[in-house]
């Protein structure tokens, strides 16, 4: 199996890059308003909505490589949270980050 200190430093940056640019202001400083019909103040707020969703499955998918870096500090690192059981080496193979064997996840 891959090094997973550095798999999981690898997803943090990526994390983080993404969430930066989600956070990075909009260059469209315009208000949103809502008429009777369909327009671009619609679509703005369906995007900012599509935002805030996208950031905070980030800001979880960032909880959750935090945790197993924790776990590996603590030795547990691939040991369910849960049940304590060893999670699969395939499961760890394919999310790093994975702090719960399939049947706890």
């Amino acid at each position: 199996m891959s090094d997973p200190v550095a798999l999981l430093q690898a997803k943090r940056a990526e994390i983080r890059s993404e969430l930066e640019q989600l956070t990075t202001p909009a260059t469209d400083a315009g208000g949103i308003s809502f008429g009777k019909r369909v327009g671009d103040g619609t679509s703005i707020a369906v995007e900012r909505i599509t935002q805030v969703a996208a950031h905070d499955g980030l800001q979880t998918l960032l909880d959750e490589v935090d945790r197993a870096e924790a776990k590996v500090a603590e030795g547990t690192y691939g040991q369910c949270d849960s049940c304590g059981k060893p999670i699969a080496a395939a499961r760890l193979e394919a999310r790093p980050w994975s702090t719960h064997c399939v049947d706890c996840a």
